[in-house]
């Protein structure tokens, strides 16, 4: 059975050309080629192909510029480069310019076509456009705070936020982690009267009493040990403005008494100090611990919470905004697009798989996710090999696993600096029976280093080789000892 996909193979070997059109034919592509980058270039800009194969070092130059320059031709073609050189450094830049991914020579032409045809069935899957966003759902401004949202959870809470801007009363907002507390904070501040003053963020947990006592009310000098000098603190530096202090559940109480002093008379006193200062500062409190429930088992001092929860504003978590899901990752991936780039785009498994995770992180779950797909992903299609593997087992999908053992390719799967070289090492071994020091000829580095290298990332050899090799390891050894 023929195939509708078009490849274009470039190499100025013509054993090489004829090795591959011959064999991916076999395989049912359609083949064309190029003896260099330039005709290459030229080839793509007159025709439609669905790949290139190419080799790096060519004649007219390196393959990597005419990567970068088919790019500006085709921004979506995938494109895989073949090197009987190996380097870590090259395989790097070669994704950095643009490659798909990459193989080593010598290597099976049904390794090619496997290869191939994975990144061929994730460039054709149907994709789902990314969603426009309805702003006319959004309450007007609140987005520009980094709320995103059309649930009617989500437009509860955008209700709510107008309304606790027009007030001076102290907030609580309680949420899951993840779900957005300190954007909230911040909307509250952004559509207030103080919007032109400070606002400023304190992570309450982590910090001993101390510390966290003298980050919010400053200090004089000899206070404590280390307090070399006299120094202000947060509630100085935001007087007109709003503090936020997240994290109000780890605090303890002691601490939890000398805030209560604050909201109560308006007044901070330095650690140190008999003198006070009036400050004129809107404190808006958050937790993702209930602490209501806490102040029922006095865990939490309850004047202190009642103080707080003035105004209380409760975020849902992720998996209760039916709908948003969609408007997020459309958000996200807007973000996500640098100029001139195409737009990325999900398969109907992501897609599907997203909306039916639970995101027990929430948003920044779901926003850290497609940060790294984006990241990862070799072409504008993201699809299941990009997503965390937690969400992707929850959909009981599987990823791509079909490459059978002896196919020696490199699968851009998440393509870090330390997996390129872990990789890369792998296949140079391999294609070198294992033995130690030809590898490292290849790579350029001396033999120790690889040896390390090795045992870093537990890799595999073929035993036989490295049989071979410790049979004269004494005298190897000995020539390494010499030659330093």
């Amino acid at each position: 059975m023929s195939s509708p996909f078009h490849i274009l193979v470039v190499d100025d070997q013509p054993s090489i050309r004829l090795m591959l059109e011959s064999g991916l034919s076999l395989s049912g592509f359609r083949v064309s080629c190029a003896r260099n980058g330039t005709e290459a270039v030229m080839a793509a800009s007159s025709k439609k192909f669905d790949a290139v194969i190419s080799d790096i070092y060519m004649p007219d130059g390196d393959g990597l510029q005419m990567v970068h320059k088919l790019r500006t031709v085709t921004p979506s073609l995938p494109i895989i480069l073949m090197t009987a050189r190996g380097s870590v450094e090259l395989a790097v830049q070669a994704v950095e310019e643009g490659a798909t991914d990459f193989i080593a020579k010598p290597f099976e032409v049904s390794a090619v076509a496997a290869l191939l045809r994975r990144h061929l069935a994730a460039a054709s899957e149907p994709a789902v456009p990314v969603p426009e966003t309805d702003a006319s759902t959004i309450v007007e401004g609140i987005s520009r705070s980094g709320l995103v949202g059309k649930s009617s959870a989500m437009v509860g809470v955008y209700r709510l936020i107008a309304r606790a801007a027009r007030s001076e009363a102290p907030v609580l907002v309680m949420g899951e982690s993840g779900t957005g507390k300190e954007l909230v904070a911040r909307a509250i501040h952004d559509f207030s009267t103080r919007e032109k003053k400070p606002f400023i963020t304190v992570n309450c947990s982590g910090l001993t009493d101390t510390l966290l006592e003298s980050e919010l009310f400053g200090h004089t000098r000899g206070a404590f040990t280390g307090a070399v000098g006299e120094r202000s603190g947060l509630f100085e530096a935001a007087d007109g403005g709003t503090i936020f202090l997240d994290e109000l559940a780890s605090t303890s109480a002691g601490f939890q008494a000398s805030l209560l002093r604050v909201l109560q008379s308006g007044e901070v006193r330095r650690v140190g100090s008999t003198q006070t200062k009036r400050v004129d500062v809107r404190v808006i409190g958050a937790s993702n611990a209930s602490l209501r429930d806490m102040a029922a088992a006095a865990q939490f001092r309850p004047d202190l919470f009642y103080r707080l929860s003035v105004i209380t504003l409760t975020l849902p978590p992720l998996r209760e905004r039916e709908g948003d899901v969609d408007v997020l990752v459309a958000h996200f991936l807007r973000a996500a697009v640098s100029d001139g780039h195409v737009p990325f785009r999900l398969t109907r498994e992501v897609a599907e798989a997203l909306r039916t995770y639970s995101f027990p992180g929430n948003v920044r779950e779901l926003e850290n996710a497609i940060r790294g797909a984006v990241a990862l992903c070799a072409n504008d299609v993201i699809t299941l090999d990009y997503l965390p593997s937690e969400i992707v087992a929850a959909t009981g999908v599987r990823k791509h696993d079909d490459h059978s053992a002896d196919e020696r390719t490199i699968i851009a799967d998440r393509p870090t600096v330390n997996e390129l070289q872990r990789r890369y090492l792998q296949l140079v071994l391999d294609e070198n029976q294992g033995k130690k020091r030809r590898a490292a000829a290849i790579l350029g580095l001396d033999r120790r280093t690889v040896q390390r290298l090795v045992a870093r990332y537990r890799l595999r050899y073929v035993s036989e080789g490295e049989a071979e090799e410790n049979s004269d390891s004494d005298t190897s050894e000995n020539s390494d000892h010499g030659d330093s």
